[in-house]
């Protein structure tokens, strides 16, 4: 059963919501299926049904650290460790925490994330991190803006392999699965696409035109089976400076509708938008001055799963930090709300020094076209005092892509059968039981770039 998700946008009973804030998920739980025995609105059926799902996926998965346990992996980390430093990065709202059971518990990458986005507390890591592969990724893209830049573009072949494998011991030999892995889909920049290998042999792979394009795999399992597939495809951006004097006086009307729950005109972010325009009506500078907030002021943070979020531009907004489909989001909605054609396209970032997910957006600005807006790596670039490079973000993207998915929240073809891992895109593959569908927890999911060509 594939879940609509614009029923998140419907409110949960007041009862539900105190327990959940209290973290009693068995007692929300035993509540929302005392509620569902009732004759109900459907809309809130359906709200209810989703958050059975949100609640399962927050208490088992997301913040499995107590204050005890996080306190321990701290002081193992991080050199000078006092207790009373987490309760203060609590405090002020710099790791991820919920209640359990009335008890603080920390998000799965809380560490992870600290060291990542707190430069003191990456400079007193006991064991450092190799920056060298870091250093070397961000030469490559200043490379790529001066690449861009002297010749007005880049086109690469890419060849790929990706793979899904469920863990040992979540494996279940001699049941039926069915698994989907994203594919690179028809779009701006991609053309050639061709399926070199699956393993197993495929059943069925989608079109090329499909908004979250997969291989899809319906067999009996084996012990210990890989599910893979290799493709290659060119890639080719051009590279475009948007000057404000040249738009167009007409601009087109496609886009700009909400998408519940994710994409929603709320009345703070109408209120944050006219704060940020403040009164500008050329097309180009409103999405700069939208690309500007996000990337100064939303600061980068890794994210618990997607689907536990109520409103994700909302969060942002509201939160003022975010991953890069967080960011993605928020960029589309204020765009949308301003008039501009805004859309979405994600799945992975591919080169020599990391290969991994990823997600950026469109917005469509005529004569120019449909252009891109990387929010996250904008805002990381200006972060570092690469300012060339945060400007390029704005209208340009890097070649080291592979898009998967143009939409949110589409159904695959052929369709899920359960509550998807991730059912907002696809960019790591899913993998279902005839009784189940499986959480990331249970998989191992690999990305591999077998070669990147520079094509005349």
């Amino acid at each position: 059963m594939y879940y609509d998700l614009s029923y998140m946008s419907v409110p949960l009973p007041e009862d539900v919501v105190k327990l959940k804030n209290y973290g009693d998920f068995e007692g929300a739980e035993k509540l929302i299926t005392h509620l569902l025995s009732n004759e109900l609105p459907e809309a809130l059926r359906k709200r209810l049904e989703i958050e059975q799902d949100i609640i399962r996926i927050v208490g088992i998965n997301e913040y499995p650290f107590g204050m005890e346990e996080a306190n321990k992996m701290m002081k193992d980390t991080i050199k000078d460790y006092q207790e009373k430093e987490l309760t203060l990065l609590k405090e002020k709202g710099k790791v991820d925490w919920i209640y359990i059971d009335g008890k603080v518990h920390f998000q799965r990458r809380f560490l992870m994330n600290l060291i990542k986005t707190q430069a003191d507390y990456e400079a007193r890591l006991i064991v450092k991190e190799d920056s060298e592969v870091d250093r070397l990724r961000k030469q490559e893209l200043t490379e790529n803006v001066q690449i861009m830049k002297e010749k007005g573009g880049r086109k690469v072949k890419i060849h790929l392999k990706t793979s899904i494998q469920v863990k040992k011991e979540y494996e279940r030999p001699g049941e039926k699965v069915r698994v989907h892995l994203p594919l690179p889909k028809d779009c701006k920049q991609v053309s050639d696409i061709r399926i070199l290998k699956t393993t197993p042999e495929a059943t069925f792979v989608a079109p090329e035109k499909e908004a979250q394009r997969t291989v899809y795999f319906e067999t009996i399992l084996e012990e210990g089976q890989l599910f893979s597939v290799e493709y290659s495809y060119i890639n080719q951006v051009d590279y475009v400076e948007l000057d404000p004097s040249q738009v167009s006086e007409l601009q087109p009307e496609f886009e700009l509708s909400e998408q519940l729950p994710h994409i929603r005109f709320t009345p703070y972010l109408e209120q944050l938008l006219a704060e940020i325009l403040s009164g500008e009506m050329n097309p180009i500078i409103k999405a700069r001055k939208i690309y500007d907030f996000i990337t100064t002021k939303v600061n980068y943070s890794f994210m618990r799963e997607y689907f536990t979020i109520d409103n994700i531009s909302e969060y942002a907004a509201v939160n003022l930090k975010g991953d890069c489909g967080v960011q993605a989001i928020l960029f589309i909605t204020l765009c949308r709300m301003a008039n501009i054609p805004a859309k979405w396209q994600s799945g992975l970032y591919v080169s020599q020094y990391y290969t991994g997910c990823h997600d950026w957006a469109q917005f469509y600005v005529a004569p120019y076209g449909w252009v891109f807006a990387d929010l996250s790596f904008g805002g990381g670039a200006r972060r570092n005092g690469d300012l060339e490079r945060w400007n390029y973000y704005f209208g340009n993207l890097d070649i080291f892509r592979m898009p998967a998915n143009s939409e949110i929240q589409k159904e695959f073809n052929p369709p899920k059968q359960f509550l998807r891992a991730d059912p907002i895109d696809s960019q790591r593959g899913e993998f279902e039981y005839e009784n189940q569908g499986l959480p990331y927890a249970y998989l191992d999911v690999k990305q591999e770039l077998i070669a990147m060509d520079e094509l005349v």
